[in-house]
């Protein structure tokens, strides 16, 4: 049994076991699965094929650790991470992996252990997505903007025996500590991530370690432990925190290394790409592209704040050729600041996703000489699920309303088997109209293992062999899904089923308003009405009833705000808006009529 439930009666294992009836058909007798499991595979396609079998000649347990196994042969003398003044090449990124891991075991870590993380895009942590696997162990990466409490809730539910925390950090991860001593939970070892030598006297204690030095003490010639089996798990994500309780999902080696593969693919990144990191590594361990940079021997540009500044100055500088994010920064280079923009070298493939975006943020990023891609996912796909394929016929249509189809989220993607939108009551998938909104579901090996130590939330999101999203959508005519709404921000007034985005996207239009969200607030007459909040541009100064005009101008009147709150919007690290704190804040205001 894995370390990582050795003290519950839940375990991998046996979660794998309880699932495993609706996978037997498809494996062979004596595959790596039965030998695993056990028990008789009867799959009648397989009997007469005589002299077929399993060995380690033509199986191996895929993982992506294999990625940088081959990038240090392959790449061997090419720049693998660049931060500021630090640089690696290929052959050093390897080395120093293997000498963590090493160092890894010293401290204790076996095979299902968990190491978790708190720590913004550094090489550390590039480095720990291998170096933490080659020992055997699970990864969790913790938000960054995780207060101490949530921090010590997270590392008591992952068991994490070890947390690697960047020095900025420091006193949030202190205080999570201190708390698991109170309610008497062994605290797991600290080890800290410094960039400068004068920290180490204040930020250690006699149970903690320094990055660097750990990792000198490490063993170069340490011997990989590759996972026993492709399902073994290789990380632990805790959901981003849209809502209130964070889930801790599980992904497998197997996925992790289909969906690495996948998301290189769509992303265009050929051979030796330059890669700016602008998405959160801790987020769906960075869309998976940590393992699948290392897949294709390219750069990656390690920035510890994202600001637009930092953005442009970084593609000049070392030539970025691919980078994501959220559309909340697409939005934040959009609206930069003029003296804080370059000219670009050349066009910049830039990769959007959790949340849907606004066609307007979209052509204004084209514009600047982005070309911008749609992809659509959840932590539960490991990241990038689906994926908004160009079409050459688009080329042809109005600039608007090309980057509408292109802000739909599409098909999906080369590593997932299947993605569709049925009636969430009836299974039965909706009609390709553009017009009926359905439950957007999916099945594949890029859907995670499970949620960690909650067997019922897990069989309830696989319920009928689909894992269930919760995104409400509809499917066009050519097959593409566009999201409409997450099923608890719908807004039912006087029976109309009225879906946020659209609003939002209007509001997106408004030539003042820098962010929007909508979300339900109370009346006692309509049941529920759109209440906006909305931040503004700096310079602009437009009343509640300028913007409720403007939306009714482009919307039925019941779609339209009835209320128009002007503050910033709380974000989660990632760049979601946490609408759960704005329909608090929107029930808290009583009803309107």
């Amino acid at each position: 049994m894995n370390h990582l439930f050795k003290k519950n009666s839940y375990s991998w294992t046996r979660f794998i076991c309880a699932n495993f009836k609706r996978f037997e058909s498809k494996f062979p007798q004596n595959s790596p699965l039965q030998s695993r499991f056990g028990g008789d595979v009867e799959a009648e396609s397989w009997k007469s094929m005589e002299g077929l079998v399993c060995s380690p000649a033509n199986y191996v347990p895929l993982s992506p650790i294999s990625f940088l196994e081959r990038a240090a042969m392959v790449y061997r003398d090419r720049t693998s991470v660049v931060y500021g003044d630090v640089k690696y090449c290929w052959s050093q990124t390897y080395d120093r992996c293997l000498k963590l891991a090493s160092a890894l075991t010293h401290l204790g870590i076996s095979r299902g252990d968990v190491v978790a993380t708190l720590a913004p895009n550094v090489p550390a942590m590039y480095e720990l997505h291998f170096a933490v696997p080659m020992a055997g162990g699970v990864l969790c990466t913790l938000n960054t903007r995780h207060d101490s409490n949530m921090v010590s809730l997270l590392l008591k539910h992952s068991e994490a025996k070890i947390i690697f925390v960047d020095y900025q950090m420091l006193d949030v991860a202190r205080e999570a500590l201190d708390f698991l001593l109170t309610t008497e939970t062994k605290c797991p070892t600290l080890v800290l991530i410094s960039e400068s030598d004068g920290l180490l006297a204040s930020g250690l204690t006699s149970n903690s370690y320094e990055y660097e030095s750990l990792l000198a003490n490490g063993n170069k010639e340490f011997e990989i432990r590759p996972p026993k089996s492709e399902w073994d798990p290789i990380s632990i994500n805790y959901t981003s925190g849209t809502t209130s309780r964070p889930k801790g999902v599980v992904y497998n080696h197997r996925g992790a290394y289909l969906n690495s593969l996948a998301t290189v693919f769509l992303h265009g990144m050929g051979a030796m790409p330059v890669y700016l990191w602008t998405v959160p590594m801790f987020h769906c361990n960075g869309w998976c592209l940590i393992w699948g940079v290392a897949a294709q021997g390219g750069t990656n540009i390690c920035i510890r704040k994202v600001t637009p500044k930092g953005i442009f100055n970084s593609i000049t500088q070392h030539n970025v050729t691919h980078m994501g994010g959220a559309p909340t920064v697409l939005n934040m280079i959009v609206n930069s600041l003029v003296g804080d923009r370059k000219p670009l070298p050349h066009k910049v493939e830039i990769m959007t996703g959790g949340s849907p975006p606004p066609p307007q943020i979209i052509f204004k990023m084209e514009e600047l000489g982005f070309c911008v891609s749609h992809l659509y996912g959840l932590t539960e796909t490991y990241g990038p699920g689906t994926y908004c394929v160009r079409k050459p016929e688009w080329d042809s249509l109005p600039p608007y309303e090309r980057v509408k189809l292109k802000a739909r989220q599409g098909m999906h993607h080369l590593g997932l088997e299947d993605v569709n939108v049925k009636d969430p009551i009836t299974d039965e998938s909706v009609p390709a109209d553009g017009k009926t909104i359905g439950e957007i579901m999916f099945r594949g090996n890029t859907v995670m293992s499970g949620y960690l130590k909650d067997l019922k939330a897990t069989e309830e999101a696989f319920k009928g062999g689909w894992f269930r999203s919760g995104d409400l959508a509809v499917r066009h005519p050519d097959g593409y899904i566009e999201v409409k709404d997450r099923m608890k921000d719908i807004i039912i007034s006087g029976g109309e089923n009225i879906c946020t985005v659209e609003v939002e996207t209007v509001l997106y239009s408004h030539p003042a308003i820098f962010e929007a969200a909508v979300v339900a607030r109370p009346d006692d007459h309509w049941g529920q009405t759109p209440c906006a909040f909305v931040k503004l541009k700096e310079g602009f100064d437009v009343s509640e009833e300028d913007i409720i005009k403007f939306c009714r101008d482009q919307l039925p009147h019941y779609m339209a705000p009835k209320t128009v709150v002007f503050e910033d919007l709380p974000k989660t690290s990632t760049g979601k808006v946490q609408k759960f704190i704005l329909r608090e804040k929107a029930k808290a205001m009583g009803s309107l009529s």
